[in-house]
């Protein structure tokens, strides 16, 4: 196809999928808020950096403002939070018959499907380590699973050309018929991710203490435990498999998972997650109540208690707000949460 596709946030996943497409000669357009990069992108070029790859593509690019016609592939890959406005600022460019891939974190695809309509979305797992450090300029961290999926489950022809799209970036692509069971596999993660943004230590250092392992342990069980009860197969990446921490399973291989956690972060040059970049570098709100809010409120409507996830939100919303630091002792209030949840349980 002549169409380019058209990528609607230019930043850490948008920005390095682009890039690479564009590289390898197919029609790209990035679309992002922020002028700058957009002119950096389209004219010097965007650069992307770190030990898996290091070059530099002018790759086409216009704020929303410069957008015209209709596209019938828009990959969405914005922040989770920004998920609705930027539905609303795209669906008039959407083509009747084209559809909107989730290049996100979270559980997107629901929000898109209410918007558009579930035969006009298309789910997607990313998992590899970027970050957007200024106009123009992208660190490429790690590479990481990419899965493409239709909801409903299906193999289609569309579903398996933006797959082969997909390998142009990630070799490894995966084509599933079980896109959900990946999302709620990185849920469990996740949410493991946005604890170890309490304090300024790095992921691999928060993952290899002891001290604060009850905490990763009660996240991974209470994801595991509302993804049961919806009846989802939760799906893995590299040595995490999520279902260790389903209903009933035995606590060694859940270690070991937190253990194989602390070996796979530290040897990344992202560092820290990009939830930690948003809070100490970018100073804006993450992506908490999108990504890890609407697993409580998916537990509450099947009967399951999530008092670690709510205790999370509510720390990450008081860092957000200045009422606490990014430190130990904000962290020491989820250990003790999930210390307590373990006793009583």
């Amino acid at each position: 196809m002549s169409e380019p596709i058209l990528i609607w946030g230019a930043g850490a996943i948008g920005g390095t999928l682009g890039a690479y497409w564009a590289r390898a000669g197919v029609p790209v357009l990035l679309v992002d808020i922020v002028a700058e990069h957009v002119e950096a992108c389209r004219t010097r070029g965007l650069a992307v950096s770190g030990p898996v790859d290091a070059f530099t593509q002018i790759v086409p690019a216009v704020t929303p403002a410069e957008l015209s016609g209709r596209y019938s592939r828009i990959v969405l890959a914005v922040k989770a939070g920004a998920t609705e406005a930027a539905l609303a600022a795209l669906e008039p460019h959407l083509a009747q018959d084209g559809f909107v891939l989730s290049a996100q974190n979270g559980l997107n695809e629901l929000a898109i499907a209410r918007a558009v309509g579930e035969r006009r979305t298309m789910g997607c797992f990313v998992n590899f380590g970027a970050d957007w450090l200024g106009p123009g300029d992208i660190l490429y961290g790690n590479r990481g699973a990419t899965v493409v999926g239709e909801l409903d489950g299906t193999i289609s022809e569309r579903a398996t050309e933006m797959h082969r799209l997909m390998r142009l970036f990630e070799p490894d692509a995966i084509l599933t018929g079980n896109i959900f069971g990946y999302l709620w596999g990185k849920l469990a993660y996740g949410a493991m991710l946005f604890g170890t943004a309490l304090t300024d230590d790095s992921m691999s250092a928060n993952f290899a203490d002891p001290q604060r392992l009850p905490v990763w342990l009660a996240l991974g069980r209470e994801v595991g435990a509302v993804a049961a009860k919806r009846d989802v197969t939760s799906l893995g990446f590299g040595a995490f498999d999520p279902m260790v921490f389903a209903p009933g399973r035995p606590e060694g291989p859940q270690v070991e998972t937190i253990a194989w956690l602390a070996d796979y972060t530290s040897q990344t040059a992202k560092t820290h997650s990009g939830i930690w970049r948003d809070l100490a570098v970018r100073n804006r709100k993450t992506e908490v109540d999108p990504q890890i809010g609407i697993i409580a409120m998916l537990g509450r409507e099947v009967g399951v208690a999530t008092p670690a996830l709510e205790t999370l939100v509510s720390l990450i919303h008081d860092i957000e707000e200045g009422r606490r630091p990014m430190a130990f002792e904000t962290l020491k209030v989820l250990i003790d949460r999930c210390k307590s949840v373990s006793t009583t349980a």
